[in-house]
């Protein structure tokens, strides 16, 4: 299995010799074996090149009301790479358009590497604002020759643009210095009703476990706080944080620098200061181990996750946590069958309690899949929507996936596609219809 170029210790915290062969920025021609057919609902929406509109799009989608889907892919854009990419691009921010016709592509901006960012890894969000908001792991302050990554804000052109490629303007609200206030976000962004930012980042503080911070727009800029600074078993959020309507934050922590399992967590807010409580620490046994996706809520307000590894099939797990007299139980919804990772991407849930996410290497060829989980007599029956063969349909979805008003599913798989520029494909967006 090829290896990525291993920045720091990032390379631990993401577990790449699971994932290299989905990530790795190989953009020399490269043939790659189709599985056998299937039959599919899947419609792939974009074949990314490696080229202005990049490659390996890794967190997935998010929709706008008008039906626009909009995404990050880490490498391919600008050539050569500033910070930390290399010869294959910086990463690009795209957007996806509805046409009668089709759906057409743009790329909204392609990163240098420098100050204003390098490699994003996590989804971008709407801010109250309706502009973009995201993070890049890497470029900003060089904190480390490569920088330790930024926060940053997307907004459409000041003035008309007829030109081929008319990039939108990108702002940095905060550059990374490592281990003063963090290093390397990964998960998205999420904002509190005054117009407050909220983020993890992998690795940095004091103990190097990660962080969670806040972004309070102070003077014309951005003033970080840092909430908590991971240690022990809880380190490493690859992922990033949700409120309950308490205004509690919870989160994952993958725990892999540490050789641990990770955890779930909360962080309560004192008058003063956030304090962390751990709601439960994975043991890598039947229970699963790693969380790498984030956490959603159900209306009863019991809390849903995936871990990415472990479990009685190997291959990570879906759970519960349901709370009871503060104390929260844990529950297995799901186990995983496959070769490599399952899920590391949030679940999403609908109107009728169904479940739905992406797997890394479960599924029928090992490339991934698309799947639901729908509760039936006190279990919940699995239901693959798609299994992916890493050949045109893509491979290897590690993302969210979300839903269209029409009940359309849409999402990313970081390789596949028939993008020859990169090994084993340059990866897709992809549509599954009802």
């Amino acid at each position: 299995m090829p290896n990525l170029p291993n920045h720091s210790k990032l390379g631990l915290a993401l577990n790449i010799q699971t994932i290299a062969i989905i990530l790795a920025p190989a953009f020399a021609l490269a043939a790659f074996a189709i599985a056998p057919a299937q039959a599919q609902t899947l419609t792939v929406l974009h074949n990314f090149t490696g080229g202005a509109d990049g490659a390996g799009p890794y967190a997935g989608l998010t929709i706008d009301a008008g039906g626009n889907l909009y995404g990050t892919a880490q490498f391919g854009g600008l050539e050569p790479c500033g910070n930390g990419g290399g010869g294959s691009g910086c990463g690009t921010v795209f957007r996806l358009a509805p046409r009668a016709d089709g759906w057409i592509f743009t790329p909204l901006y392609q990163f240098a590497g420098g100050n204003d960012g390098a490699i994003p890894v996590g989804r971008v969000i709407f801010g109250p604002d309706g502009s973009l908001y995201g993070t890049t792991q890497r470029g900003g302050s060089q904190c480390d020759g490569y920088g330790c990554g930024t926060v940053f804000n997307m907004k459409l052109p000041p003035t008309v643009c007829k030109a081929a490629f008319c990039p939108w303007t990108e702002r940095v609200l905060h550059a990374f210095m490592g281990f003063t206030d963090g290093a390397y976000p990964l998960g998205e962004l999420i904002f509190d009703q005054a117009g407050n930012i909220y983020g993890t980042t992998v690795e940095g503080g004091i103990n190097d476990g990660g962080t969670a911070f806040e972004l309070t727009p102070s003077g014309g800029g951005w003033a970080e706080s840092l909430l908590v600074e991971f240690e022990n078993s809880g380190i490493n959020p690859l992922s990033g944080l949700i409120f309950d309507q308490a205004g509690n934050l919870y989160g994952t922590t993958s725990g892999e620098a540490e050789n641990g399992y990770g955890n779930v967590y909360q962080l309560m807010f004192t008058g003063s200061s956030w304090k962390e409580r751990g709601l439960y620490n994975f043991q890598g046994a039947d229970d699963g181990g790693r969380p790498a996706g984030g956490l959603i809520f159900d209306q009863s307000g019991n809390l849903y996750g995936t871990t990415a590894i472990a479990g009685s099939g190997g291959t990570g797990t879906v759970f519960e946590l349901t709370p009871s007299n503060g104390a929260w139980t844990f529950s297995l919804l799901y186990s995983f069958v496959g070769n490599f990772d399952g899920p590391r991407g949030s679940l999403f849930m609908d109107a009728a309690g169904n479940l739905y996410g992406t797997t890394i290497g479960a599924g029928t060829y090992s490339r991934g899949s698309v799947f639901k989980l729908t509760a039936s007599g006190g279990g919940w029956i699995y239901t693959s929507l798609h299994d992916f063969t890493g050949g045109i349909d893509g491979g290897y979805p590690i993302g969210n996936v979300i839903f269209d008003a029409s009940g359309n599913l849409y999402g990313t798989a970081s390789s596949g596609g028939t993008g020859s520029a990169c090994y084993q494909g340059c990866g897709v967006a992809w549509e599954i219809t009802p």
